[in-house]
């Protein structure tokens, strides 16, 4: 009955936006929730149909959807630490073998009534009654202070994650950015428009050296020379393609210091 009463929540019609993070400024946290950042792809199950960010179709296998709920759930698609390129690849394409490693590691219940405990217990019930190989609820740590936040990033990061998101448990889920889920990472992040290629020297003759890019947000040009994997210098992004890259600050004209390329965005979809 407790279960049928949680279900019963979720069926108020899911709405096309998400919700998005805002970076971290100071926030008292006291009381939040901190977890993991998986660094993998944006997905929405509506009950009926999986979903990017941007509401495109993703073709996962019907064998890998079939025990699915009837109510919508918000995650990430996720094998394991440092494989963006393989999750990637496998949500881009139609290869069903790939999918048998990729993980739907959710986050909220968007439609269901509640705090955050709240509405994931709706699909924690869901899962007693109807056991699921690859959804998974990601667990959420009560934190009392901001040392605790970061002493939890420290150990994210130490075991090779990319960072943590931390949210107010108590609001419900909200479309759009909003204050109340924050992400903390020991760089930041943007997005920019690949407008150059420049060829490599030394170890890297014949090979990409660095790529000329304008930001998204600022429209500052920047020089990104490293964080590429040897395959990636052979295979470089093209030119318009979209990529995220690391930075530890800015400088007093506004260039991002120590730009490190981080991926390519699959679907042109901005994380701000």
């Amino acid at each position: 009955m407790k279960f049928l009463a949680l279900l019963l929540s979720v069926f108020l019609g899911l709405k096309a936006e998400v919700m998005l993070l805002k970076e971290y400024s100071d926030e008292n946290l006291s009381g939040w929730y901190a977890s993991e950042k998986y660094d993998g792809v944006r997905a929405i199950w509506d009950g009926k149909n999986l979903k990017s960010r941007n509401a495109k179709i993703i073709n996962a296998p019907k064998w890998w959807l079939k025990d699915f709920p009837s109510f919508a759930i918000d995650g990430e698609l996720w094998s394991k630490r440092g494989e963006f390129e393989f999750i990637s690849s496998v949500v881009s394409s139609f290869d069903d073998k790939g999918w048998a490693n990729i993980k739907f590691m959710v986050f909220d219940v968007p439609n269901a009534k509640g705090n955050l405990r709240e509405r994931l217990e709706v699909l924690r019930e869901f899962l007693k009654e109807n056991p699921n190989n690859f959804i998974r609820v990601i667990e959420q740590i009560k934190i009392n202070s901001n040392q605790d936040a970061f002493a939890f990033l420290d150990e994210v990061i130490s075991g090779g994650g990319e960072g943590v998101v931390v949210r107010n448990a108590n609001v419900p889920y909200k479309n759009g950015r909003s204050g109340e889920i924050l992400k903390l990472k020991k760089f930041k992040d943007s997005e920019c428009k690949v407008v150059k290629l420049q060829s490599g020297k030394g170890k890297f003759e014949g090979l990409l050296g660095s790529l000329i890019c304008v930001d998204i947000f600022s429209n500052v040009e920047l020089k990104i020379g490293s964080g590429f994997s040897d395959e990636q210098r052979r295979n470089p992004p093209k030119i318009g393609s979209i990529i995220t890259y690391k930075y530890q600050n800015l400088t007093k004209n506004l260039k991002p210091r120590f730009p490190i390329f981080l991926r390519v965005r699959s679907d042109n979809n901005l994380t701000r």
